[in-house]
Parts: C-alpha cells; sequence; structure tokens
C-alpha cells in the first residue's frame, strides 16, 4: 500500500530524494546538467508529495507555481526499484489533484529529450507536448508537456 504526505521544501525525505535525483540528472544530462539544475531548486517549492510503500521511502513530486491558473510539475522521482509499477503514475495524479484543489486548471513541466522514461510516462497520463516555455525557449535538448486538468 502507498501512502502519499503533502509537506513542502523542507521535508528531509524530499531532500534526499532530490539529492538521488539530481545525481541521476547529472549522468543523463551531461554536459548540459549545469544549466538544467540552476532551474531546479527547491526553495521556491511549497507543494511537495513524498510516498512510501510500508513505511519505505519510495519517491517524491511537487507543484509550483507559474501562473493564476498553472502549476508547474517539479521534481519527480522513483527509485530505481520501486519503478515500472504504476507509482509515478500515482505521483502525477496525486499531484494533478493538489494542483485542482489549489485553484488551478492547467500542470505544465519540461524534461530532457534524453529522459525517455519520463517522456513516455507524461503522454501516457494524456499530456501534450507543447511549445517550450521561458527559460526552455530555444533549448533543443527540453521538451515541454501541459494538461488541462478536470
Amino acid at each position: 500500500m502507498l501512502t502519499f504526505i503533502r509537506t513542502d521544501n523542507s521535508n528531509r525525505d524530499f531532500k534526499t530524494l532530490v539529492k538521488l535525483l539530481d545525481q541521476n540528472l547529472k549522468i543523463t544530462d551531461g554536459d548540459e546538467h549545469e544549466f538544467y539544475n540552476q532551474f531546479n531548486g527547491i526553495e521556491k517549492i511549497k507543494h511537495v508529495l513524498v510516498v512510501y510503500k510500508e513505511e519505505i521511502l519510495i519517491g517524491c513530486g511537487a507543484i509550483k507555481h507559474h501562473d493564476i491558473n498553472t502549476a508547474e510539475v517539479k521534481r519527480m522521482y522513483v527509485l530505481d526499484q520501486f519503478r515500472g509499477q504504476g507509482i509515478a503514475t500515482e505521483i502525477l495524479g496525486q499531484l494533478e489533484l493538489w494542483a485542482e484543489e489549489l485553484g488551478y486548471h492547467k500542470c505544465i513541466l519540461e524534461t530532457g529529450s534524453r529522459q525517455h522514461s519520463a517522456i513516455a510516462l507524461y503522454k501516457k497520463n494524456e499530456y501534450e507536448v507543447i511549445d517550450n516555455y521561458e527559460q526552455y525557449l530555444g533549448v533543443e535538448n527540453s521538451v515541454c508537456f501541459g494538461k488541462t486538468l478536470h
């Protein structure tokens, strides 16, 4: 059974998972890691979801205010040994629900073109490729997605 805890960026378990996520991204982003890393700080993230399976920390995700109607999905991560079980889809669904509760009508996000599993996850969950936004304008390796919430 999965347990979802709504918290904020000060959560110790969230910080632990973000370090692991950043280590992974450093490898897949290669030379572009520092560029992307500047947009991945957790200081401005106020809505964090931490996930446990039988009291074992297994994953996280967050939403960040983008504009009055839009939340940005950030810091999605599931530990390797728990992948392939639909957990990321459940995290994403919980984040979307939370975004709706907060009054947002849309979620957007950015991922790298080398993040094949992330791209598959978002497409599977009805996210559509959108034009790159703001800091990702003109960045060839960035793939941005959006979804209108129910």
